[in-house]
């Protein structure tokens, strides 16, 4: 299993730090989990390969370049810095 941890900053609350740790086995189109923490709480959920498909369909963009845009999301921030925001609700 594959894990990455990133130190985010979500536009909701530019204050606030959360930890995201995103999990998976071959690769993230397979499904993956989340952990999200602000070092007092933490959340955690699971992305179904099923889910990810109808994210694709829902948007109505093709399956491979979504997977491709959550892989840069979520894991490869480096290359991604600033180009991605998150919101916490």
């Amino acid at each position: 299993m594959e894990k990455t941890l990133n130190r985010i900053h979500p536009v909701s609350d530019p204050e606030a730090t959360y930890f995201l740790q995103v999990s998976w086995e071959k690769n993230l189109s397979t499904g993956f989990g989340l952990l999200l923490s602000d070092c007092q709480c933490a959340w955690t959920g699971t992305v179904s390969e099923a889910d990810i498909s109808r994210e694709a369909a829902d948007i109505e963009m093709d399956r491979e370049k979504y997977v491709a845009e959550l892989r840069k999301a979520l894991i490869a921030r480096e290359e991604s810095a600033g180009k991605y925001n998150f919101v916490i609700s």
